[in-house]
């Protein structure tokens, strides 16, 4: 369950298989900044990158926050995106020294605490805090069978399956964040057959050796051809969640 080194060998899938997100979210994030080049982006648990890449094609400036080494090796270099190996506990930024913190499907990893305090701490006044979860829409045919087998095959723990609906309860109910919005966005990854075992193989609780890999394999391949299209894809249909807050203003009295 350590986040912190699971993706360590899945750093390639990671970074060539994981979906993008909605351009509609990404627009909802920088919705009440006026000049996105002046702004500055803290990604934290960017991964490989592609939320910070997202940003920075809008211009922003990022630091994208990645303990992981083979994460970070994995990612694209961009003009805008810095890398720093930090945690989301203690990122080593500067009190109010970024516009937008950010969490692309990572905020159900972190300590929710001292995270919340710490993107309090690195966050302008004016600032905002954007969470964004890509989840499969299991009203979908192919994602409803697909989803039954990762149940099937996963090596996850059973407390985690309940982590990312508990981390955003523990942001609405934060002291440190108000102003607390929720928008749904509807989002498709198209795979061919090599992609959708790569996107699976991207799962931190899926066997990639072995035995147990082949079998996933095999089965993965059943489920592509049975709903493959004429275009030799297939389709995972998401609902992308995009929750945003402001810093609570703490006023301090200077009396004497």
């Amino acid at each position: 369950m350590n986040p912190l080194n699971r993706f360590s060998d899945r750093a390639t899938d990671y970074a060539k298989y994981r979906p993008n997100y909605p351009k509609e979210a990404i627009t909802a994030i920088i919705s009440r900044f006026e000049n996105p080049s002046k702004l500055v982006a803290a990604d934290i648990g960017a991964g490989t990158g592609i939320g910070s890449r997202m940003l920075a094609e809008q211009g922003i400036n990022v630091i994208a926050i990645e303990p992981n080494i083979e994460m970070r090796n994995a990612a694209t270099p961009h003009p805008l995106i810095k890398f720093q190996e930090a945690t989301a506990e203690a990122t080593n930024l500067p009190n109010e020294s970024v516009d937008i913190v950010t969490c692309f499907h990572a905020f159900h990893w972190f300590n929710l605490e001292p995270t919340l305090q710490e993107f309090h701490r690195i966050l302008k006044p004016s600032g905002r805090l954007a969470i964004v979860r890509n989840n499969w829409n299991k009203e979908d045919g192919f994602t409803q069978e697909n989803s039954n087998l990762m149940k099937q095959i996963s090596k996850l723990h059973p407390l985690a399956e309940n982590k990312g609906n508990v981390s955003i309860a523990s942001l609405e109910e934060s002291p440190h964040f108000v102003n607390f919005r929720h928008s749904v966005f509807a989002h498709r990854q198209e795979l061919d057959l090599l992609g959708l075992i790569g996107r699976i193989m991207s799962s931190s609780s899926v066997p990639n050796q072995g035995y147990e890999r082949e079998e996933i394999t095999k089965n993965l391949k059943i489920l592509y051809e049975r709903w493959v299209d004429k275009k030799g894809l297939v389709y995972f249909v998401y609902r992308t969640d995009l929750y945003l807050a402001e810093p609570r203003v703490i006023i301090t009295s200077n009396r004497f």
